[in-house]
């Protein structure tokens, strides 16, 4: 419905959006302006990682906002300092720079590396990224990423990252050069379907870099923060990285992200980087009360379980209807409908309550918060069970 005492018109027409107004949120559910409640299995695409609305971040919210919201970067501030040393000591990183965004976090990721090859490296620049990789909507970020759709827009684009192949390590050795500083990819290419890097790809990948004296970013912004069942995709594969990016997660539901980094890698120096609201206590007081929640003991292996629950019950739903695999790790996973019908069966499951997303024309990727449970997952895939049988989308083999 179109709610004439908030006309739509006044925002920019950026992206095709349902007509409903969202105005409240608790745990796994939305509600909009007419009262119609819906079960919410994209969480803002990986964002809510506690759910909508959480009391804890509410309430780290609140206390902060009374006592201090900026200082301004000039300063040190005391939730940005606490924040910090803890994501160094849950992981292998140094040293932490704080954004406001995922894209942002990420062009830091890219202008650290750079100024590495201006140091250390004769001035080398170029970053081997991946095809299906997504990186943000900055115009180096968008030049980083190999989405089909940027590839005509805003031209000319930013030089310097040429595309290698998802799990295939001899097309990032055909690319590497002189003019190489570091190698950035996704663990897992959300945007491109949830397609995962293999274990051994990231292994092979990590002593690629370490043989011909590259970095090695891994742009953690969706898989970060337990999505996975780790805290960070890359102790999955026993790897350490030189540098990480975190974003959507990492604020529970405020814009937070963060840039990581090993001393080696850290090279800024005063004036190379920065940002008016960067670091800021409120949002880095919501980042400490999720970073806390979820490194908390038992937390991770309950994603973990509630992960293959949800696995298993979307390859017993792709049986019955005829479907693909399921692909992804943890609570970031996809589901291959084989046919172009993602958008049609979004559509149908928004009309039924339910919020799903279709990365793709064939997939639908489900992005649940990291506490939901097994009777919403049992809801969803109830749902969605009945939207692929009256849409005859794919055919009952049991």
């Amino acid at each position: 419905m179109t709610d004439a005492t908030q006309p739509f018109d006044a925002l920019m027409n950026i992206t095709a959006r349902p007509p409903a107004v969202f105005v409240k949120g608790d745990g796994a559910y939305l509600w909009d302006d007419s009262g119609k409640r819906y079960l919410d299995f994209m969480q803002g695409w990986a964002v809510n990682c506690l759910g909508h609305s959480p009391a804890i971040i509410a309430d780290a919210l609140a206390a902060q906002a009374k006592l201090l919201l900026t200082p301004s970067p000039a300063f040190f501030n005391g939730p940005s300092l606490k924040l910090a040393n803890a994501l160094v000591a849950n992981s292998c990183f140094d040293q932490v720079f704080f954004a406001n965004s995922g894209a942002e976090a990420n062009e830091g990721a890219i202008k650290l590396a750079r100024k590495f090859g201006t140091l250390y490296k004769g001035g080398a620049h170029e970053i081997i990224t991946f095809a299906g990789g997504f990186h943000g909507r900055t115009l180096a970020t968008m030049s980083a990423s190999g989405k089909k759709a940027f590839e005509p827009l805003f031209e000319p684009k930013v030089s310097g990252f040429p595309k290698a192949q998802l799990n295939d390590l001899d097309s990032v050795k055909r690319l590497i050069s002189s003019k190489t500083v570091a190698v950035m990819l996704e663990p897992i290419q959300g945007e491109a379907g949830v397609w995962p890097a293999t274990d051994q790809f990231l292994q092979g990948l990590r002593a690629l870099t370490q043989e011909r004296g590259l970095l090695l970013i891994v742009d953690e912004i969706q898989t970060g923060m337990g999505r996975t069942g780790k805290l960070f995709h890359y102790e999955h594969t026993g790897i350490e990285p030189d540098i990480m990016t975190l974003g959507k997660g990492i604020g529970g539901g405020v814009p937070l992200a963060a840039l990581l980094a090993t001393e080696y890698a850290s090279c800024f120096e005063h004036g190379d980087q920065g940002g008016t609201f960067n670091g800021n206590p409120l949002m880095c007081a919501a980042g400490l009360a999720v970073l806390e929640h979820v490194a908390a003991p038992g937390f991770l292996k309950s994603v973990t379980d509630a992960g293959l629950f949800l696995e298993s019950e979307l390859q017993k739903l792709s049986a019955r209807h005829g479907l693909g695999d399921v692909r992804g790790r943890g609570l970031l996973l996809a589901l291959d409908l084989k046919l172009p019908i993602g958008a049609s069966i979004v559509a149908q499951a928004f009309a039924e309550g339910v919020l799903l997303n279709a990365p793709q024309p064939d997939a639908l990727r489900f992005m649940p918060a990291l506490n939901v449970t097994r009777e919403e997952i049992s809801m969803m895939i109830d749902c969605l069970d009945t939207v692929l049988t009256r849409a005859g989308a794919a055919r009952r083999v049991a």
